[in-house]
């Protein structure tokens, strides 16, 4: 069965809606024709770098408006979408790149020189073309490589072509990419257009957020609607500079993670901002405390959006919408601690150890199907078997549905820590101290923070007339991981818990460097 490439979303906004800006940024302004064309041209010049139907694109760009190009340009052309957040260390990106077989990456000019130091590390990547980049021997300059190329208009795919790798971190530690069609993407458009996160006209979405995840997911219902994309011209983010952003842009919604939302908060208010444009926000990725949320309703309205997300099951699995923050009640207050109620095609259910259906209020593993759901992970059989078992993805997450299927999600089967909205797995960073000489052991977890949600803590055993520093480890942590992935603290033990296998108890660990926590959460 042919579906029509999930590009025709731009090809129908550029004929329809020739002179509606797609894109803003600063005084510049690109008009849904302008875009359609840039698009066209990125997708003729990948064709003429000797890409075949099929063929995997990496992209690392940074927060800026040609990331929109280099998303919509592959597909355009029948090849695979491999976005990487550019915060990631080079070693991160070769490790993808390999695992995935790119041919080609695009990349931002910051992250250039970090990749290239390490080019023989993903030799199968025939070309690199540079954003904004210096001339380098072996890097095509991206903005030459349009001017060059004929525009080509949108190949037909089949419902089971792949558009998507989205690379999402294992309990082992190692990046799984998640395989997703231009049928499970158009999925979670229409679902996003239905439900969570409909197109008015004149809608002008701020992009605060890497391509390589939510803000990148959401381009493409933007485009069906023809809205318009604003990119900021500030780095980071600070609530004087989104607020400025706001009032001079007339943003009328935004995706935000909690931590962002937390440092609006911690801010100065009132502002002296017009902020009444802004109609939505939608926030994920990471637990939302209750008492923070009513905080920032009380602040901002109920103008707020809760969705439950996966790399596996994108935007989103379930959602919360608007009129349900707008509450007084115990009831209303209750559902603030929820995800809110499966979305339009999709299934969600909690499941118990043999994947039987649990009744309402019962704790269980939750687990999602429907259209929305990946193919798999690429080129990791026993991965994929393990989570689509029977049918049904199998989140790793735990938590109940109540009798009105409202779904809380209570805690994680696996040891992922999410700071800031970002997925870490402990067995990575554990993986990268051990390789340090004088690590004997160590082990990684998570403590609730105020701002990140959580933040990351290492406890570490050293062996016999080691010296090392809390310092020192820190730094090597940094030297082989990103940054945002570094503990925030360093404990040293003489001897850490293990059970009568020998295997590490973390939850021991943790109870016993932070009692208060582990009391606070039942252990």
């Amino acid at each position: 069965m042919n579906l029509l490439n999930l590009a025709y979303f731009l090809t129908r906004a550029a004929r329809l809606h020739p002179d509606r800006p797609a894109i803003v940024h600063g005084e510049r302004m690109l008009s849904y024709r302008s875009l359609d064309e840039r698009v066209g041209c990125l997708a003729g010049a990948l064709v003429g770098l000797g890409l075949q139907r099929g063929d995997r694109v990496g992209i690392v760009v940074e927060i800026e408006p040609r990331a929109i190009e280099c998303l919509l340009a592959p597909l355009r052309a029948g090849f695979v979408l491999v976005p990487m957040n550019p915060r990631l260390h080079a070693s991160e990106y070769a490790f993808m790149l390999r695992k995935c077989g790119a041919k080609v990456l695009l990349v931002s000019n910051e992250r250039l020189d970090d990749l290239l130091s390490i080019r023989t590390e993903f030799s199968e990547v025939k070309h690199i073309v540079g954003i904004d980049a210096p001339s380098v021997d072996g890097v095509l300059d991206y903005e030459s490589l349009l001017a060059d190329a004929m525009a080509i208009p949108d190949v037909e795919v089949s419902e089971q072509d792949l558009a998507w790798i989205f690379f999402t971190s294992g309990t082992t530690g190692r990046p799984k990419g998640a395989m997703h069609t231009h049928r499970s993407l158009r999925t979670m458009v229409e679902t996003q257009l239905i439900e969570s996160l409909p197109v008015q006209r004149g809608d002008r979405l701020a992009v605060l957020t890497p391509m390589s995840h939510a803000a990148g997911l959401m381009v493409f219902h933007e485009v069906a609607g023809a809205g318009t994309h604003v990119f900021p011209a500030f780095r980071g983010f600070h609530a004087e500079d989104f607020y400025q952003l706001v009032e001079s842009q007339r943003i009328t919604k935004c995706m935000l993670v909690p931590t962002m939302i937390q440092r609006l908060l911690d801010a100065p208010w009132p502002v002296q901002r017009d902020l009444s444009s802004l109609r939505t926000v939608m926030y994920g990725a990471a637990p939302m405390y209750v008492e923070r949320l009513k905080e920032a309703i009380d602040r901002f309205g109920p103008i707020f959006v809760g969705v439950f997300a996966q790399g596996e099951a994108p935007l989103a699995c379930t959602w919360l919408p608007k009129e349900e923050h707008a509450v007084s009640d115990e009831g209303g207050l209750k559902r603030l601690a929820s995800v809110g109620r499966e979305s339009y095609g999709v299934q969600v259910r909690v499941v118990g150890e043999n994947d039987e259906i649990l009744p309402p209020n019962s704790t269980g593993e939750i687990v999602v199907r429907g259209d929305l759901v990946m193919q798999g992970y690429w080129d990791d059989a026993e991965a994929t078997d393990d989570t689509l078992r029977n049918g049904w993805l199998h989140t790793g997450d735990v938590g109940h549905m109540d009798e009105d299927h409202y779904l809380y999600i209570t805690d994680r089967l696996k040891d992922m820590i999410i700071k800031g909205g970002t997925n870490i797995y402990p067995r990575e960073i554990e993986e990268v101290l051990y390789r340090h000489a004088d690590v004997q052991e160590a082990t990684v977890f998570g403590v609730p923070d105020p701002e990140w949600g959580e933040a990351i803590i290492a406890a570490v055993s050293l062996r016999r007339g080691a010296t090392v520093t809390e310092g020192e480890l820190g730094a090597w942590c940094a030297a082989h991981i990103s940054a945002f992935k570094k503990p925030s603290k360093f404990h040293f033990v003489d001897e850490l818990a293990k059970n009568g296998y020998g295997k590490i108890m973390k939850r021991e660990v943790r109870k016993a460097l932070y009692p208060e926590i582990a009391r606070s959460i039942g252990g």
